[in-house]
C-alpha cells in the first residue's frame, strides 16, 4: 500500500510579535501537516491567541515568515488569507448578536460567490449542528453559550477552509457542552479539515490532537506527540492538574 507523503499545510519560521514594544512572541517555529489536529497549550498571556492572530493576518509580526500551502502569506491581508482557505474562529465567538443564525452563516461565506454552493453548505452546517437548525431564524444573541460557540464554528466553516484556527472553543461552557463541542471537533477532522487548536482544557485538547506545542512567555518550550505530552511530568504539573 502506497503512503501519501506528508504535506505541510502551515509553517511558521522565527515569528516575532511585539505589542507596544513588549515581546509577545519570540522566534516561534511550528508546522502543521495536512489532516492534523495540533494544539497550543500554555498559561494565560503565553502568546497562544497572538499566534493565531498573526497566522490569520489580524496582526503584523516584527520578524519571521508564515507559509500556508506553500505560499508566503506574511504580506497578505486577512481577507486574502481567508480566500486561500484559512479560517479563524476567535476567542469570545464574536457572532453578530442582532442578526439571525442564518445571517451569521451567510456572513461566513463573504469571500465566496458560488451562491448555489453557499446554500448547500448552509444546509450542511444545519445538519452538522441540529440545534442551529432548530433556531435558524432566531437572533444569535438569544442562543445559549454553547449554541453561540457552535454558530461561531459553523460560520468559520462556511468559507470552506482547509485550515481552521480554533481559539478557546470551550471557554465558559458547562462540562456537558464542552464534551459536545469536542465531539464536533473530532468529527470535523474526519471531514478533512486541518485544525490548530488553542484550548484552556489541555487534557481534552491533547486527547484529540496529533501533536502539541507548549508556549511559555512567548516562546515554544516543548513540542511533541500529543499522547507523549499528556504523560510528560512537567506538562502534567503545569497544565493538566
Amino acid at each position: 500500500m502506497l503512503v501519501s507523503p506528508s504535506h505541510r499545510l502551515l509553517e511558521i519560521t522565527d515569528l516575532c510579535v511585539n505589542y507596544d514594544g513588549i515581546k509577545a512572541l519570540e522566534n516561534i517555529n511550528l508546522y502543521i501537516e495536512q489532516g492534523e489536529v495540533v494544539t497550543l497549550i500554555g498559561a494565560n498571556g503565553a502568546g497562544k491567541t497572538t499566534t493565531l492572530r498573526a497566522i490569520s493576518r489580524l496582526i503584523n509580526p516584527r520578524h519571521g515568515q508564515i507559509s500556508y500551502n506553500g505560499r508566503l502569506i506574511t504580506p497578505l491581508s486577512a481577507y486574502k488569507v481567508v480566500k486561500l482557505g484559512l479560517a479563524h474562529c476567535p476567542e469570545g465567538r464574536r457572532i453578530l448578536t442582532k442578526q439571525t443564525v442564518l445571517d451569521n452563516l451567510e456572513l461566513g461565506a463573504y469571500v465566496r460567490s458560488d451562491f448555489a454552493g453557499i446554500r448547500r453548505d448552509m444546509d450542511d452546517q444545519l445538519q452538522l449542528f441540529p440545534r442551529l437548525a432548530e433556531r435558524r431564524h432566531q437572533l444569535a444573541g438569544t442562543l445559549s453559550g454553547g449554541e453561540q460557540q457552535m454558530l461561531a464554528i459553523a460560520r468559520a466553516l462556511m468559507s470552506r477552509p482547509q485550515l481552521l484556527l480554533l481559539d478557546e472553543p470551550s471557554l465558559g461552557l458547562a462540562p456537558a457542552i464542552v464534551r459536545e463541542i469536542f465531539t464536533i471537533i473530532r468529527n470535523l477532522r474526519e471531514t478533512g479539515v486541518t485544525i490548530l487548536l488553542v484550548e484552556q482544557n489541555a487534557n481534552l485538547a491533547l486527547e484529540i490532537s496529533d501533536r502539541g506545542y507548549v508556549l511559555e512567555g512567548g516562546r515554544i518550550t516543548l513540542n511533541g506527540i500529543a499522547s507523549e505530552l499528556l504523560h510528560d511530568e512537567a506538562v502534567k504539573k503545569a497544565y493538566l492538574g
